[in-house]
């Protein structure tokens, strides 16, 4: 037995003897190997699951890299969250291995196997969630994850880091009914992502504040993308007493909305005012200048490293950590008072 696979008297031999497989076969499924029966595995990591087994981290066993996992890739904010990860990890002497994985709520099995070949220092995961048997074969191999959520609420067990989404969502109506706008139409997220519904949550909140009342027929749930933002916005600008504003539950959403509004001859801001969010690089050079709510992506995924590096080093709270950045109006050209030439 090598020297750090302990954890007080649980010892891979102890492991081995109660699931009834050789100290090799127990070794082979820490170090993620795939020549181990699924039977045997299953048995092999129940065992080190009911033990609360930890392989203590040996100088020079794992790759120096942090890993941040998508499901997606060819979004801007994709960019953003790499751009947070690579700066707190370059400080820290590692490199990034990117993978795509998975849905927008878990990765998927093939990855899991993968990682545990790898043996990074650490996991950024995209993602709203994580199955319960993969959190248990990271912590048995000592690599810590903590969870990115621009996209939902993460089990209480996790480590996360998140944004003010109703808060944001709040914002960007109290600002279009500031202006004067009393019919203004929501392109929010996916129904079943928890962002959506709090974005959604504070565009109604905001109406109610100001007593007026919450029209479904003004409410789109689209897909974080642009066609999804165009198709959404085209049936909204359709209705027979179309809104005199949207706002869009995404940047790429709102570029969406605003061809939505070229295509039938409409003029933004003049006929119809649009404000989105995230605030990445290309809201500045839209025609006319995009008003956004600005989610920080970039400082989300510098936390989300950062918590990494310190549970490494015994540094973070015992208690998983849950924290939740502010976001901010960005106000610019695209909006504007109803009516006004």
């Amino acid at each position: 037995m090598e020297k750090g696979d302990e954890l007080g008297r649980v010892t891979l031999a102890d492991i081995a003897r109660e699931a009834e497989v050789s100290v090799s076969t127990v070794s082979k499924v820490l170090n993620g190997r795939t020549d181990v029966a699924a039977a045997t595995r299953v048995r092999v990591e129940q065992v080190l699951n009911d033990h609360d087994y930890r392989r203590t981290a040996r100088g020079g066993g794992e790759a120096p890299l942090v890993e941040i996992v998508f499901h997606e890739l060819d979004s801007l904010w994709a960019m953003e969250l790499l751009r947070g990860v690579e700066a707190v990890a370059n400080e820290h002497g590692a490199a990034v291995v990117v993978t795509h994985s998975g849905s927008r709520h878990a990765p998927g099995p093939e990855w899991i196997e993968a990682v545990l070949r790898r043996r990074p220092l650490g996991v950024v995961l995209v993602f709203s969630s994580l199955p319960p048997e993969f959190k248990r074969q990271l912590r048995a191999r000592s690599i810590p994850f903590v969870i990115v959520d621009p996209a939902g609420n993460p089990d209480p067990d996790v480590p996360s880091v998140g944004s003010a989404n109703w808060a944001g969502g709040l914002a960007a109506t109290r600002h279009l009914i500031e202006l004067g706008h009393r019919r203004i139409g929501i392109v929010t997220g996916p129904e079943d992502t928890l962002c959506s519904l709090a974005r959604l949550d504070g565009y109604r909140s905001a109406l109610a504040m100001a007593g007026l009342a919450v029209d479904p027929a003004l409410t789109a749930f689209g897909d974080f993308h642009a066609e999804g933002g165009f198709a959404r916005a085209g049936r909204l600008l359709e209705l027979p007493d179309r809104p005199t504003a949207i706002f869009a539950g995404s940047d790429l959403q709102a570029l969406g909305v605003m061809e939505a509004a070229r295509v039938r001859g409409l003029r933004v801001p003049e006929d119809l005012s649009v404000v989105g969010y995230d605030d990445l690089d290309i809201a500045q050079w839209t025609s006319p200048a995009l008003t956004t709510v600005r989610q920080p992506l970039r400082e989300m995924a510098e936390q989300a490293t950062r918590l990494i590096f310190s549970l490494r080093a015994g540094e973070a709270p015992t208690a998983p950590t849950r924290l939740e950045l502010s976001t901010t109006l960005v106000v610019r050209s695209s909006a504007v008072a109803p009516g006004r030439p």
